[in-house]
C-alpha cells in the first residue's frame, strides 16, 4: 500500500526553536530527541481534536526533522465505493490531487486552520512539558535503579531527628530513622555517604530513593571500595552481622591459599580497616576468616574471646561453646552483643559456658548414675531453655 501526501493547503507551525531546545535537552538531560518528537506529535493530535471538536481517529501530526515544520494530516484510504467520507476517498477525487494515486493508497490531506494557533499551542505545550517531565523521571529511575547497593555521597538538606534528606544531585535521597546510625548526629550541609537500598516509583511517578548508613550493605560496600582484593573477587565476604554504631563482624575467605584474607582486609599497620572505621565514626569491626568447619568458624566468630572447645549438633544447628572462666563475659559481650553477632554471622544457635560451669554440669550428670552422655545432653537442653545466654 502506497502512502502519498496530498496537496498542502497551509504551512505548519514553525518549531525550529523547539527543535533546538530538544537538541539541548538531549545533550543536557539525556532525553532522546525521537522520544520528545513522538510526544509532541501525540500532544498536537490531542490539542487539535480538543480545540476543533474532532473525534476522527485518522488525524495524524508529523514533525518534520528537516525544516522544523509541524503538519496536521487527515488520512483517507482510496476506495471504489465510498462508505465513510471521513476515512475514505473515491479514486476520481484522489486523482484530482495526484493522478498517480491508485486504489488502496492513503491520501494525507493537510489540515492547518488559522485558528490552530495560540490556544492549541498552549495546550500542546502543557502536554509536551508533562511528557518531558515523565521522560526525565524515567531516566532518573533507570539511572538510580542501576545504582542499588552502591554508595552515594550527598549533602544533608534536612535533619530533624526522624528523617534525613540528602541532595544527590538530580534527586533527593531519604534516610529514615531506622537506617540512621543511632550514635551519629546529622546537620544541614554535612557531606555524608550512604548506601542505596531501595529505588521505587511513587504514586505520581516520581522516583523515591531510600539510603542507609545502618545497613549491612553499607559495611559490605565500604569493604569493596577500600579493599581491592574484595572488589576484584580475590577475597570473598561470606557473611556480615552488625549492630550499627557499635560493632560489626565480617567473615572473609580466599580460595587462594597464598592470600591471607584477614591480613589483606586489615592492611599494613591497620590502615585499610581504620579507613572503614573512620567512615563509621569509630564502630568496632571484627574481621575473621570464614571456615567451612562450623566448630572453627564459631570459635573465631566469638573473637576477641578465646574458646576452649565447641560441641555442635548439626541437626539443630546448635553449638555448645566452652570458654575459660575469665573469658565468659568477653565472649557473651555487653548485653549479649558479642554472642548475638556471632550467632547471626554463623547462622548457628550458640550457648556459651565457662569451664567451671561446664565441669559442674558434667559432675552433676555423673552423680545421677545414669547414662553420662544422655544426661549431659538433657541437662544442657534444659539449661539452654532457662538461660538468657542462649542466642538465636
Amino acid at each position: 500500500m502506497k502512502r502519498r501526501v496530498g496537496r498542502v493547503e497551509k504551512r505548519g507551525i514553525d518549531t525550529i526553536e523547539l527543535m533546538e531546545a530538544m537538541d539541548e535537552l538531549e545533550k543536557s538531560q539525556g532525553i532522546k530527541k525521537d522520544v520528545l518528537m513522538e510526544s509532541i506529535e501525540q500532544a498536537l493530535v490531542i490539542a487539535y481534536k480538543r480545540n476543533f471538536e474532532c473525534s476522527d481517529e485518522n488525524i495524524k501530526v508529523v514533525l518534520d526533522k528537516t525544516d522544523g515544520q509541524m503538519h496536521v494530516y487527515q488520512e483517507k484510504e482510496i476506495v471504489e465505493e465510498l462508505e465513510n467520507d471521513k476515512k475514505e476517498m473515491l479514486l476520481d477525487d484522489a486523482k484530482k490531487i495526484n493522478k498517480n494515486y491508485q486504489l488502496g493508497d492513503i491520501v494525507q490531506i493537510e489540515l492547518m486552520p488559522k485558528e490552530f494557533g495560540r490556544i492549541a499551542a498552549q495546550t500542546a505545550k502543557q502536554i509536551i512539558t508533562q511528557k518531558i517531565r515523565e521522560a526525565s523521571r524515567d531516566i532518573i529511575f533507570t539511572e538510580f535503579a542501576g545504582k542499588k547497593g552502591e554508595i552515594v555521597t550527598g549533602l544533608v538538606q534536612k535533619a530533624d531527628g526522624r528523617v534525613v534528606i540528602m541532595d544527590l544531585g538530580k534527586i533527593e535521597g531519604i534516610m529514615p530513622k531506622k537506617e540512621q546510625i543511632s550514635t551519629e548526629h546529622y546537620n544541614v550541609n554535612d557531606k555524608i555517604k550512604a548506601c542505596i537500598i531501595s529505588v521505587e516509583k511513587g504514586v505520581k511517578g516520581s522516583t523515591q530513593i531510600i539510603v542507609s548508613r545502618a545497613s549491612i550493605e553499607f559495611v559490605k560496600k565500604l569493604f569493596e571500595i577500600e579493599i581491592p582484593e574484595i572488589y576484584e573477587g580475590v577475597i570473598e565476604i561470606k557473611s556480615i552481622s552488625r549492630e550499627a554504631g557499635s560493632r560489626s563482624k565480617v567473615a572473609v575467605f580466599s580460595p587462594n591459599p597464598n592470600i591471607d584474607p584477614v591480613g589483606s582486609c586489615v592492611g599494613q599497620k591497620g590502615i585499610r580497616i581504620q579507613n572503614i572505621i573512620n567512615e563509621l565514626h569509630g564502630e568496632k569491626i571484627d574481621v575473621i576468616e570464614w571456615n567451612e568447619d562450623p566448630s572453627i568458624f564459631i570459635s573465631v566468630a566469638l573473637a576477641p574471646a578465646k574458646v576452649l572447645a565447641v560441641d555442635i549438633k548439626e541437626d539443630e544447628r546448635f553449638a555448645q561453646v566452652i570458654v575459660p572462666d575469665d573469658q565468659l563475659s568477653l565472649a557473651i559481650g555487653k548485653a549479649g552483643q558479642n554472642a548475638k553477632l556471632a550467632a547471626r554471622l554463623t547462622e548457628w544457635k550458640i550457648d556459651i559456658k565457662s569451664e567451671s560451669q561446664f565441669r559442674e554440669m558434667l559432675e552433676k550428670g555423673q552423680l545421677d548414675g545414669e547414662n553420662k552422655e544422655s544426661n549431659e545432653n538433657d541437662d544442657l537442653i534444659e539449661d539452654i531453655e532457662n538461660q538468657d545466654e542462649v542466642v538465636e
